[in-house]
């Protein structure tokens, strides 16, 4: 839709600035203004003084949390519906993934929604929301990130969530794929952490296979962060999976490894640090 907007944020972190800002009165009244534009229902004025009423002393993660209530409030009391107009306001997917700012934050209260809400049978007339969900995530980490909002899925119901990122690896967008990686990852940062994987990764295992040599350093990146994650946990598991990827590797799987490996390297563990090299 023509008029649909994200505020104007800057490219970066900038020194000084807290990164909450990025959700604060501007984000909050573009995004009422978003919602407005699709849902005329929508009662911006009071969506916008409520949020911006309490939301001072929150953190970024919490005022993602704080908006998507207040989203709740003033969206129809179902869950299908609200997602429906959620997803009616949203601007075009991103088309690079090499030069992103911090303009993919303003959706940081719509992942948060389906977080704490797309599990939620009672707010959807008692049907199952997770195919609602997961289509929300498939669209919104197309313009942000659903690496937060699909954890809550993959605890919740590890096996219906993994058969769908199990198609999705396969898809043709780059932050799609990523988030197939991303979102799996044991140890994300700024995330609740998911102590099966950490204790057993081999869900994750195929989504890591495929996409090793992805033909993009964005989804690459998160392989291999991934790895190192399991690292952390796994070490010898990590170091079978890099030992294997050697053969024949490619000079960006090699870095994938390299990436990987770095932690164990700083703690000179010797396998590590003569798989790093033979990476090279």
């Amino acid at each position: 839709m023509k008029n649909l907007k994200l505020p104007i944020t800057a490219n970066s972190i900038q020194k000084g600035v807290p990164l909450k800002l990025v959700l604060d009165k501007p984000a909050v009244t573009q995004l009422g203004s978003n919602l407005k534009l699709v849902y005329p229902d929508f009662e911006k004025n009071k969506f916008v003084k409520e949020v911006l009423s309490d939301i001072d002393d929150l953190k970024l993660k919490e005022r993602g949390f704080w908006i998507a209530e207040g989203m709740k409030k003033y969206l129809p009391d179902h869950y299908a519906t609200a997602i429906k107009i959620m997803l009616k306001s949203l601007t075009p997917p991103l088309t690079d993934t090499s030069n992103l700012s911090l303009s993919g934050m303003f959706y940081l209260p719509h992942v948060s929604f389906v977080e704490r809400f797309g599990l939620d049978k009672a707010y959807n007339k008692k049907k199952d929301p997770f195919e609602l969900s997961m289509k929300a995530q498939f669209e919104l980490t197309k313009r942000f990130s659903a690496e937060f909002s699909i954890r809550s899925f993959i605890i919740d119901q590890p096996d219906r969530t993994f058969s769908v990122l199990y198609k999705w690896m396969n898809d043709p967008d780059p932050h799609v794929r990523r988030l197939c990686s991303e979102g799996t990852r044991p140890r994300l940062p700024w995330a609740q952490k998911i102590h099966f994987l950490a204790e057993d990764p081999s869900l994750s295992l195929p989504i890591l296979e495929k996409l090793k040599d992805d033909e993009d350093l964005y989804v690459r990146r998160s392989v291999a962060n991934h790895v190192g994650d399991i690292a952390k946990d796994n070490l010898d598991l990590s170091l079978a999976l890099c030992e294997k990827w050697l053969v024949d590797a490619s000079k960006e799987v090699k870095w994938v490894i390299r990436h990987a490996l770095r932690y164990p390297a700083k703690k000179e563990h010797k396998a590590a640090l003569k798989l790093r090299e033979k990476a090279k």
